[in-house]
């Protein structure tokens, strides 16, 4: 596999992709002792890097997971909303790309990687990768709704019903919700489909990952070893995938 020079620099390195560009440019990066000036030529793991007369070592790919906050987009970018990444300082960013995206006022867990298959892996439809929701709702379900979800809702302008669900009561008007599915704002469609309303949401499991409670909103931190493996296993099982 092949991957650009820029995407290369940017990855191994503190710099960004725009910065990389520049320092290719400049004529500051080669690849196998000969100057290479474009940002878009594609080098394979087996050719040596420098910049500045410094050999660019592989890093390893990277995991993170991160309480998401309200009020914040899973994005790169975004004109007029912080974004995810806005959370992370600067150097942290290079090659992170969002595993499953969360709405705007969704809180909670979401996983960040460098690695691909990784990610694929969890969000592929094929996974059933198991997704944990603590929801709020407008009034407290009833025993037919309840029944419902466990069996599966019809949603609107959809062609099958959803994939049966597992769940709990929380409080009087709470719920805790898992699901093996990733469909548009599925969970609140889901509540909506049985005639109530999410007021919040708020995810705590993907796969075998729980979110660290000791993270406070808009914090982060690497995943261990043990966390990588429990979501990047396929199947079906209700805590893996």
């Amino acid at each position: 596999m092949t991957v650009r020079l820029d995407f290369y620099l940017a990855t191994n390195t503190r710099l960004s992709r725009k910065e990389a560009r520049r320092h290719i440019q400049a004529g500051e990066v080669s690849i196998d002792g000969v100057v290479c000036r474009k940002s878009a030529t594609h080098i394979s793991a087996d050719q040596q890097v420098h910049w500045q007369d410094e050999a660019i070592e592989l890093a390893g790919e990277r995991y993170l997971m991160l309480n998401k906050p309200a009020g914040v987009v899973s994005a790169r970018e975004d004109r007029d909303h912080p974004t995810v990444l806005d959370l992370l300082p600067p150097d942290e960013c290079a090659g992170l790309h969002i595993v499953g995206r969360l709405d705007m006022d969704t809180t909670g867990l979401l996983l960040l990687t460098t690695d691909g298959q990784w990610s694929h892996r969890i969000t592929s439809p094929k996974s059933h990768c198991p997704k944990t929701y603590r929801a709020q709702l407008a009034e407290p379900l009833s025993e037919e709704a309840h029944a419902a979800l466990e069996r599966g809702v019809q949603l609107k302008d959809e062609l099958r019903p959803t994939a049966p669900a597992s769940l709990s009561a929380i409080g009087p008007d709470g719920i805790e919700l898992t699901i093996t599915e990733g469909r548009y704002h599925q969970v609140k469609r889901m509540l909506a489909a049985v005639g109530n309303h999410v007021t919040a949401l708020h995810r705590v499991r993907i796969g075998g990952i729980r979110l660290d409670e000791s993270l406070a909103p808009g914090q982060y931190r690497a995943l261990s070893a043990k966390e990588i493996a429990s979501a990047g296993r396929q199947g079906s099982a209700p805590v893996s995938c």
